[in-house]
């Protein structure tokens, strides 16, 4: 066997077992040639790939993806679970129980550094080290949310729900929420409402509560349920309730007490009977309060439409459509 440089093999004749290379590029690795292994990883797998040996392909970018990322390597290690993903749609492999396993080898392997949503006194008197912790985080939310991302595309071609993966939005929107440096709840809420985890949901909307600005608590709570309603999910919107409730009650605290929140209260009541005529008063009375997110009115007539038939303009239009785009 013939190579043009250390560990490449040179002709698609002579691919074979490849657990050697993948240790030979494992070392590389770990004796800091990233670069040079990350050059390797690719070419390699895409020779595989070119002649349809996906699997093995698939061996060589989940190895490679997964220990870039433990190395720190964040743009490395993200392309190449990109490209993981990619095999995976060229492959043509169905979403089940194996391939998710190995996505989320591959998701739990990014590394996780919290940033935190009020900075401290750390922070303060360096401006330097806040640069550097913004552009790291930055980074790594970009790269995991990119892999996630193309993982729900393919969850969605090759799975059961045409939403994507419900477990993937989970991650995703846990990901997006713990590492980004600038937390997008209305993005972090569109891939939890669309999981199956209302619970997990539940304690990060009560952890959002402990370091919001004031005034954000309540609108993000709302936002959250009337998006479970908007896609008809009446269910989960209770259970996300219902998990918040409890879990502020064992800390001795409760929910805001504010005209938003008890229209959503009042609202997840109404939903549970055949009474559009209360649903539309509702909208009318609380008004005022609604009208603080532009988004909030979308949501109503989507589930004005999901629930009672009432369709006030065309589906998935503005800002309604946006958020629920992967």
């Amino acid at each position: 066997v013939s190579v043009t440089r250390e560990g490449e093999i040179s002709s698609v004749e002579s691919l074979g077992c490849i657990g050697p290379t993948i240790e030979r590029f494992e070392k590389m690795v770990e004796g800091g040639s990233y670069y040079e292994a990350q050059q390797m990883y690719k070419s390699t797998s895409a020779r595989y790939i070119t002649c349809q040996r996906y699997s093995e392909g698939l061996d060589i970018l989940q190895s490679g993806a997964t220990i870039q990322l433990k190395h720190g390597q964040i743009t490395c290690g993200a392309e190449l679970a990109v490209l993981f993903v990619d095999t995976l749609v060229k492959g043509q492999f169905p979403y089940n129980e194996e391939t998710f396993d190995r996505v989320r080898k591959i998701y739990e392997a990014f590394p996780r550094i919290n940033m935190p949503h009020f900075l401290g006194d750390d922070y303060d008197d360096d401006g330097q080290k806040l640069s550097e912790a913004i552009s790291a985080a930055k980074v790594r939310s970009e790269g995991c949310s990119s892999f996630l991302r193309a993982a729900l595309r393919w969850s969605a071609e090759f799975g059961t729900s045409r939403n994507g993966s419900p477990d993937l939005h989970v991650m995703l929107g846990e990901y997006i929420y713990s590492e980004s440096p600038e937390t997008d709840m209305t993005k972090v809420s569109s891939h939890f409402v669309r999981g199956n985890d209302p619970k997990k949901f539940a304690s990060m909307l009560v952890n959002f509560m402990g370091k919001c600005y004031p005034g954000e608590d309540d609108t993000a709570i709302a936002r959250s349920v009337l998006m479970y309603l908007s896609l008809g999910n009446l269910r989960d919107a209770n259970l996300l309730m219902d998990g918040m409730k409890e879990q502020l009650k064992s800390a001795d605290l409760e929910l805001p007490k504010t005209d938003l929140i008890e229209f959503i209260k009042y609202l997840l009541q109404t939903l549970e009977r055949d009474a559009y005529p209360l649903f539309r008063t509702l909208r009318q009375k609380y008004r005022t309060s609604t009208d603080r997110d532009s988004v909030f009115e979308e949501l109503l007539d989507e589930i004005a439409a999901k629930f009672y038939g009432v369709r006030q303009q065309n589906p998935l239009e503005g800002l309604f459509g946006e958020m629920f785009k992967v």
